[in-house]
């Protein structure tokens, strides 16, 4: 079993489907002709009863239209042998067959007609082979009809029926294995374009994927143009944030180095050394925090993906977090509403998520900040600018940066937290202002989530 599993991963995706395409017509065509053959003869014994009926009917017409003995089988088959037969035995019998009755088989005949039963007659013993032998109703008040055909007819018959069968099977066969090569072909060639494009980007070539298909490749090949296009966008935004954090950074480490050389020799740039250290210690905390910003979300990432899921006391996580952050911009009114309630997950993580909405809420707001806390949902409100449409959909990815922000990582962490715990944030504009919002999200959200 191993074996054939092994030779089966190792063929290529058109051997695999040909092979499928041919084990599948194989099987039909195996199956259909065993049921043809198993129920041939049924199928030949029911044909030749109707070709019987039909042409006994016809010379039963006319014998009721008094037509003479020449033109009495006119309209009959003539691979079908008729008898009328009269019992008064006055009148001799009438035939379309031009060999003579034996008596054994008239014998037969009046033995059948005698007792009236509309049965099949076996006339091997009496030197005829007629497979099948039809007996109807008396014509008369002295006569009956008898038709037959005799075996070669029915051999023939059949012959004809199975040649028939094979050559539609066939014919039938190659039209599907024609057109599933062609789907097969169309699937590998689209592949293939897939394959390409993909070397392509590998080694920074310039290329474009286009694939005309509604289908399920179709949507494969769109979502590589689209991830290749996100990987692109998200690549300037990382290049763009290197040079922004370098050139942010050369500004305070060079006051740092500058203010040490000088206090080192005794000059105090900034009148005393007290006033001097302070510039230091401020360009100190500027450089930390901008690392800690890119450390962050690194460390974020690891520790909800460590963590055991627990419950965390949002109202205590949002009290600590403002007592923390309030002093950023003290003549911002903050407003509470907090419901004592649990939500899934470890502090550290939701106090950094808390942290930074609240920050980002203060950045941004005029006069108010408002914080509304409940078991279904956690928002933060500003009555800051509105965001714009186009922008929504970009907030929480990584390096995006609003305006006035910093490192655009500050929203990310938060998307990223929530996520592994099972929310999801939203961003709405208000009549004045914007709101931030986290939720609980469903299994089958939460499912849709991880796909995208």
């Amino acid at each position: 079993m191993k074996r054939v599993r092994d030779f089966i991963e190792n063929m290529s995706l058109t051997q695999q489907l040909v092979s499928l395409v041919l084990v599948s017509v194989f099987l039909f065509g195996f199956f259909l002709l065993s049921y043809i053959f198993s129920n041939i003869e049924h199928i030949a014994r029911n044909q030749m009863y109707a070709t019987i009926k039909r042409s006994q009917a016809s010379v039963k017409e006319n014998y009721y239209n008094f037509e003479d003995r020449e033109n009495l089988f006119k309209n009959s088959d003539p691979s079908v042998v008729h008898i009328i037969y009269f019992t008064s035995g006055s009148e001799p019998t009438i035939t379309n067959s031009t060999t003579t009755l034996s008596e054994e088989l008239e014998d037969e005949f009046k033995l059948q007609i005698a007792t009236q039963v509309v049965e099949t007659i076996d006339l091997e013993s009496v030197g005829i082979e007629p497979s099948v032998v039809y007996v109807s109703t008396r014509l008369g008040n002295n006569s009956w009809i008898v038709s037959f055909l005799v075996t070669t007819s029915m051999n023939q018959f059949r012959t004809t029926l199975i040649n028939e069968v094979v050559n539609i099977l066939l014919i039938m066969v190659g039209l599907i294995f024609l057109f599933l090569m062609a789907w097969v072909a169309s699937l590998i060639h689209s592949l293939k374009q897939m394959e390409s494009y993909i070397n392509s980007v590998k080694t920074g070539e310039k290329v474009e994927l286009i694939i005309h298909r509604k289908d399920e490749i179709g949507e494969l090949a769109s979502a590589l143009v689209t991830m290749n296009n996100e990987l692109k966008r998200q690549e300037d935004l990382k290049e763009e944030m290197v040079h922004n954090i370098s050139h942010d950074l050369k500004t305070p480490i060079a006051t740092i180095k500058s203010y040490g050389e000088s206090i080192k020799d005794g000059i105090y740039p900034y009148d005393t050394l007290e006033a001097s250290v302070d510039v230091i210690i401020e360009h100190a905390s500027r450089l930390e925090k901008k690392v800690h910003s890119l450390l962050l979300l690194n460390r974020m990432g690891y520790l909800v993906n460590t963590d055991k899921p627990g419950k965390t006391d949002m109202k205590s996580v949002i009290e600590k977090s403002i007592q923390s952050v309030k002093v950023l911009r003290p003549h911002i009114e903050l407003r509470t509403e907090l419901t004592s309630c649990s939500y899934v997950g470890s502090e550290e993580p939701w106090r950094v998520v808390v942290e930074n909405l609240l920050d980002n809420a203060l950045r941004y707001a005029k006069t108010r900040v408002e914080v509304h806390l409940s078991k279904d949902e956690l928002s933060v409100y500003n009555d800051g600018i509105r965001i714009p449409a186009d922008r929504m959909a970009q907030l929480f990815k990584p390096y995006e940066r609003g305006t006035g922000g910093q490192f655009g990582l500050g929203l990310t962490i938060v998307h990223r937290v929530t996520s592994a715990y099972g929310y999801a944030v939203h961003v709405r504009n208000e009549d004045e202002g914007v709101t931030f919002a986290i939720r609980r999200q469903t299994k089958e959200q939460a499912a849709d989530a991880a796909l995208q």
